[in-house]
């Protein structure tokens, strides 16, 4: 081939070698310019999502009981973390573990987060006097099934530690301080079994966290209304969009989409009331109380001692905190408020309902101090002080709370009777409050005997108990303020209603998914024993209660007012509480007699008698309250610390407060041979617990030796160019890299 040819042949080749890079250069830039610019703006913004803020919970005044307040953390990005100790250090530790892949075991290899936090993050940190303690073992195993998530090191951190942190460099890379908006209770110890706390989730919705680069979780509502009403009170997050340089450094804000609060939450709560009843019930050591609108089932104060602080468990509760809660003997998180016992002769009310609807409102029975039943004798309660009540009608029965007129009353009334009044009045059915652990108690009878105990029959033995309230029988403060709250109003059983409205931030009320208000305001009434007796029956009913508070020989009358007629029953029962026999005292009561605005229920473990120990508890709430609202009390709503008694099974014979009662004393007692197991109200909320530093984590002990820092390797040398390698130029070996100067020590320059 000739010298032409050749040109001409390389010639075409050249035209055909540009052509294939323009063509290549139209299709990248011009046919899929868009996709690419995308991509280059996308590798450009980090993401971070911003936390929800959850709505506020407020009483039915619009007085805030929770509200969100700022929490600074110091939070680890663990890849951040590894990516970064790999640029500077070269290949990061190994460390092995077992997972179980296809349902086999195998040894897995990840990189060593430990070393590289003790190594690489902590020395900087104690430069600056920042490290804190922390727990390896978690760290690690967040690492593991929780990438997406940062690591909490430091939570919840003072002015002086925020203020070092702005005031130094740290330049680590994966340590960041965030602003996370946390829970307040506002009054502390003030109505925690009710509202219940918040904690980290227990499952990372790791799809969406995916679709950030930094993830900052929401709260999850654990227990009580924070639980219940969760859906509502959780907000919306936001997104804030960070500026990356060429080299993957952030380097500034882009713009924000600010994160939107939750509804707000009001309850039916006075939080004025629910203080008073606080106040009173601290008289004693394990307890619960509940005040009801009779009107309309709002409750206005539920009360549990001993009591707790929900603030100890924001951000998250200390695993010494949280133990010590645990292994209190007076169980504070259970709510005795919703935890069902032997009712004892508060029960009575509904025993009398009972053969009311049997028309025995003119029955008359003899009391000769007790009654037989097969081969059983049943004791009235006076055959113990000597005497006995002789024949009385169902008003007087009532008034002095005879045993042996209620075993033959309830025989002729029936179980089945028996049975439908207390359902009707709610007794041994849920509530609807969707409270934690809240127990339902038992209204027995033949059905009931037949699934829990289906070896024995039922008999007038078994009646004769529950006709006392005791055996089987088991009613909550909740449930009994809400059955008596059904006779002061002549016959309406209201459910019970906690929540009065929930609102967005705009004040307009919040939807469900048909578009309907999702917390009515109307009450719902569970039933109206106006269809099932007159009003002459129930007003007799109610004429024994008032008999029992303001007649002689009641065994009521230290729940007495001057000035108010209060109407009531006292009740005195046995029961085992986990092993521990207790004596449960009783008072159920309502005011003004005649036009009845409170009801309430009180409960005592450990109370001698009902009405001189639960009797005065009821007292002093229902006359604070009575006098709030004619004005003569200002009961001012303040912080409260965890009600908590040395030795909360001391017997507690009675109960007095400056002023005192007008009537006198409650002999009535509880049948010794009648022991029923109570149902107390278990709380299976999982907090967020705070494990305590391990060994690998005890940062602040390593004063010698100290652990040596990794060191950075020596960048690889870079590729020789054409000429270098056409000449053998070789490049000069790069120095070695400086190690890092040694720790000072604390106090010195």
């Amino acid at each position: 081939m000739s010298s032409r040819l050749r040109i001409q042949f390389l010639a075409l080749l050249m035209l055909a070698g540009m052509g294939a890079l323009g063509l290549r250069l139209w299709w990248i830039q011009v046919a899929h310019g868009a996709e690419w610019t995308a991509q280059l703006r996308g590798s450009s913004q980090a993401t971070v999502r911003i936390p929800s803020v959850r709505g506020e919970i407020k009483d039915r005044n619009g007085l805030a009981l929770v509200q969100n307040r700022a929490s600074y953390e110091v939070d680890f990005y663990l890849p951040e973390m590894v990516k970064g100790y790999r640029e500077r250090f070269g290949s990061p530790p190994l460390t092995e573990y077992r997972a179980i892949i296809n349902g086999m075991p195998k040894d897995q290899k990840e990189p060593d987060i430990i070393q590289i936090v003790n190594n690489g993050i902590v020395p900087r940190l104690n430069d600056l006097d920042l490290a804190r303690d922390y727990n390896a073992e978690q760290l690690s195993r967040h690492y593991r099934n929780d990438t997406e998530v940062p690591f909490s090191y430091i939570k919840d951190i003072d002015f002086r530690t925020m203020a070092k942190f702005s005031e130094h460099d740290v330049g680590l890379p994966g340590v960041d301080i965030a602003i996370k908006p946390v829970r307040s209770y506002v009054y502390g110890a003030l109505a925690a079994h009710i509202l219940g706390y918040v904690g980290a989730p227990d499952d990372t919705n790791k799809e969406e966290a995916r679709k950030y680069t930094f993830y900052q979780g929401d709260v999850d509502g654990k227990s009580n209304i924070e639980k219940s009403m969760d859906e509502y009170l959780r907000g919306k997050p936001g997104v804030r969009y960070l500026r990356r340089n060429a080299k993957g450094t952030i380097e500034g804000v882009l713009h924000e989409d600010p994160p939107q609060q939750g509804a707000n939450v009001f309850l039916t709560l006075d939080a004025r009331i629910q203080a008073i009843a606080e106040e009173a019930l601290r008289a004693v050591s394990r307890a619960g109380a509940v005040v009801v609108d009779p009107n309309n089932g709002n409750i206005l104060a539920m009360v549990s001692v001993p009591s707790f602080d929900p603030n100890t468990f924001i951000p998250s509760i200390k695993a010494k905190d949280w133990k010590a809660l645990q292994k209190d003997e007076g169980d504070p998180l259970v709510s005795r408020a919703v935890s069902a016992l032997p009712p004892g002769s508060t029960f009575k009310l509904i025993t009398s309902l009972a053969g009311l609807r049997k028309n025995l409102q003119n029955a008359r029975y003899n009391c000769s101090g007790g009654v037989s039943y097969g081969d059983h004798y049943f004791k009235c309660w006076v055959a113990e002080k000597h005497y006995t009540h002789g024949t009385l009608g169902l008003a007087d029965a009532i008034k002095v709370s005879c045993d042996s007129f209620f075993y033959q009353y309830g025989n002729a009334a029936g179980i089945q009777s028996i049975d439908a009044v207390g359902k009707m009045l709610g007794i041994g059915e849920e509530s609807g409050l969707q409270l934690t652990g809240e127990q339902v108690g038992n209204m027995p009878g033949p059905e009931w005997m037949q699934v829990h105990h289906p070896q024995e029959r039922w008999s007038q033995a078994q009646t004769a108990n529950v006709s006392i309230g005791q055996g089987y029988t088991l009613v909550s403060p909740l449930q009994l303020a809400i059955a008596y709250a059904a006779i002061a109003n002549g016959g309406v059983c209201y459910y019970p209603r906690l929540v009065d409205k929930v609102l967005n931030q705009d004040g307009t009320p919040v939807l469900d998914e048909h578009g309907k208000i999702a917390v009515p305001q109307t009450p719902r009434i569970r039933s109206d024993l106006r269809k099932e007796l007159s009003r002459d029956q129930i007003e007799l009913v109610r004429k024994g209660l008032w008999k029992v508070v303001n007649e002689d020989g009641g065994t009521g009358g230290k729940a007495r007012l001057k000035d108010v007629q209060v109407a009531g029953k006292t009740g005195t029962a046995q029961a085992t509480d986990r092993g521990h026999k207790d004596t449960v005292a009783w008072f159920a009561c309502f005011a003004p007699f005649d036009n009845p605005k409170y009801v309430v229920a009180v409960m005592v473990q450990g109370g001698e008698h009902g009405g001189s120990v639960a009797g005065p508890i009821a007292t002093r709430i229902l006359e604070r309250t009575l006098a709030m609202d004619k004005g003569d009390f200002d009961m001012q709503v303040a912080w409260l610390s965890p009600a908590h008694k040395s030795n909360p099974f001391q017997m507690i014979k009675d109960v007095s407060y400056a002023g005192g009662n007008l009537g006198g004393n409650d002999e009535e007692d509880a049948d010794s041979s009648q022991n029923a197991d109570a149902q107390m109200a278990s709380s299976d909320a999982a907090p967020d617990v705070e494990p305590d530093a391990d060994s690998q984590g005890s940062v602040r002990r390593r004063a010698a030796p100290r652990v040596a820092r990794a060191v950075p390797v020596a960048a690889p040398a870079p590729p020789r160019n054409f000429f270098q390698r056409l000449f053998g130029i070789r490049r000069q070996p790069a120095p070695a890299p400086t190690p890092p100067p040694p720790n000072r020590k604390r106090g010195t320059r």
